[in-house]
């Protein structure tokens, strides 16, 4: 097992959580209705990225025994690895004016890059951030190189 396909963020509202991703810029196709979703895809290049119904995705996972939806910091950030600074200061500024709370303004960090975070409309933590250094493949995703 060495591949992630989907990681699916259950979303207390999908339709306004739709919304969100759509004003960052994400393509995304519906399964369902446009004003009742069953399940939301993003057409993202490299991993998938779903959004589904916060209680149904604990109903997913155990039917029986779900587990328990607990708020605040799950250890589990997102990231997106922009091209510059300036593209970090720009996804930032756009998630805010989208309705995210901006967590880390985009300043130097401690490994010699750029970037900040938000957390969207559900509070899932996103990083935005830039290395110089950085290298993308073929299909937009960043390449990690033994060292």
């Amino acid at each position: 097992m060495n591949r992630l396909n989907i990681i699916t963020l259950g979303t207390k509202d999908i339709v306004k959580s739709h919304k969100f991703f759509k004003q960052l810029g994400f393509d995304t196709s519906i399964r369902g209705t446009e004003s009742n979703p069953d399940i939301i895809f993003f057409k993202n290049e490299g991993t998938r990225i779903a959004l589904y119904p916060l209680e149904e995705l604990a109903l997913d996972v155990n039917e029986h025994n779900p587990p328990e939806i607990v708020r605040g910091f799950s250890g589990i950030t997102l990231a997106y690895n922009a091209k510059s600074n300036e593209e970090v200061d720009e996804i930032l500024k756009k998630a805010e004016l989208a309705g995210a709370t901006i967590q880390k303004e985009p300043q130097k960090t401690d490994w010699g890059g750029y970037g900040g975070y938000f957390t969207d409309l559900d509070g899932y933590y996103w990083e935005v951030a830039y290395g110089e250094f950085w290298k993308f493949d073929d299909s937009n995703m960043l390449v990690i190189e033994d060292e």
